[in-house]
């Protein structure tokens, strides 16, 4: 990539950096990419599942199809970077890097606009709500694979800690499946200074904030990655009244489904428990917004042989992660790989979600690169 272009990509992703758009609202960053798509005479069509794009490049010569997708969403976080880029948006900011995630795919669509060397069909695909696991579903809901036929499917994600330009491709799994869960717990309010009046639901949401803890430790195989964490605990106004309720909101992240319904069985059994025991009623709400993101073998193959054409350095050997992507609903529907390309250090506060993140311009190339290969090599490959 010439100094140019690179300078080119980066003032359009410090653009989009200043401007994030949260899950399902990305209209301005949905406009930006049809802009400049026309400018690079790329046809498309807006408004796939919302505010999702796909554009289509097309050479005669062969009937294969391949899709490469990037995520555009930015997160409810307040950026605390002081960059002239940083974000203007009050409450909203691209702690993730999908700003260079949708930059890094428009460079793609350029590279192999200007290449006359593959044949075949490439769908881009940039994708609204990946934060909050929606935008992904959306658009298959809108017929994203009827209406823009692919046989393969890649994306990449920047990786904070991973050497900068350093492509990571796993062999299975590569990040876990989510989802979102609620306890609210209803006891008896009354006076703190006569508790054995009440029902007390901080004392119970104590006792159930550690017997949670033992699924894991307890009831788990340890060969089987789970988390199971508690985010948020809310209840009570004031110093002196035992409250009505308290609520818990936490995560689960799992890879295999028999693993995931069994804690799930698990959970309901010991919030039932508590229940009992401290004369507790609940409200309880387990949510499955996910799926693991699992890459196919021969897929997994290419990302790595992309990678190495490229001259990027590949590492096969980087344990899988239990964040997750909504991804992984479009790799469910066709064989694909998802890899990771280094960010570089991440430092105390330059990790993924933190309000001092940002993307590091400098791996563009390297990400425009595998996508352009892996694009190429898919599109030539006979399997």
């Amino acid at each position: 990539m010439d100094q140019a272009f690179l300078d080119q990509l980066t003032q359009w992703r410090r653009q989009l950096h200043a401007q994030p758009e949260l899950s399902e609202h990305e209209h301005a960053t949905s406009r930006f990419v049809q802009e400049k798509l026309t400018e690079l005479g790329i046809p498309f069509v807006a408004g796939v599942g919302g505010t999702g794009v796909v554009a289509t490049l097309s050479r005669p010569g062969s009937n294969r199809t391949v899709g490469l997708r990037a995520d555009m969403d930015a997160l409810p976080i307040q950026e605390l970077n002081s960059a002239p880029y940083a974000s203007q948006i009050q409450g909203a900011m691209h702690a993730c890097g999908h700003d260079g995630h949708t930059v890094a795919l428009l460079g793609t669509a350029a590279t192999l606009a200007a290449d006359e060397s593959w044949k075949g069909q490439v769908q881009f695909i940039f994708q609204p709500a990946e934060e909050n696991g929606v935008g992904a579903k959306a658009m298959i809901q809108d017929g994203l694979f009827e209406r823009f036929p692919m046989e393969r499917v890649f994306s990449f994600h920047n990786w904070p800690g991973l050497e900068a330009g350093t492509i990571a491709v796993h062999d299975g799994p590569v990040m876990a499946a989510g989802g979102r869960w609620s306890v609210t717990l209803h006891g008896l309010a009354g006076h703190a200074a006569i508790p054995h009046q009440t029902r007390d639901p901080i004392v119970a949401a104590g006792h159930l904030i550690v017997a949670l803890q033992t699924i894991v430790a307890r009831n788990v195989d340890p060969v089987d990655a789970v988390v199971l964490s508690i985010g948020q605990i809310s209840g009570g106004v004031v110093s002196n009244q035992i409250p009505e309720s308290v609520t818990l909101l936490g995560t689960l992240r799992t890879y295999r489904p028999e693993v995931r319904e069994a804690v799930i069985k698990r959970m309901e059994s010991i919030i039932a428990g508590i229940c009992e025991a401290y004369g507790m009623q609940a409200d309880v709400e387990i949510l499955s917004t996910g799926r693991p993101i699992i890459n196919t073998p021969a897929e997994a193959a290419l990302s790595v042989q992309a990678g190495q054409a490229i001259g990027a350095p590949v590492r096969r050997d980087v344990r899988p992660s239990t964040t997750g992507d909504d991804f992984s609903f479009l790799i469910k529907e066709r064989p694909g790989a998802y890899v990771w390309i280094g960010n570089g250090p991440a430092g105390p506060e330059g990790e993924l979600h933190n309000a001092r993140y940002d993307f590091n311009d400098a791996i563009l190339p390297v990400c425009v690169g595998w996508m352009s290969e892996v694009a190429r090599r898919a599109l030539a490959d006979a399997a």
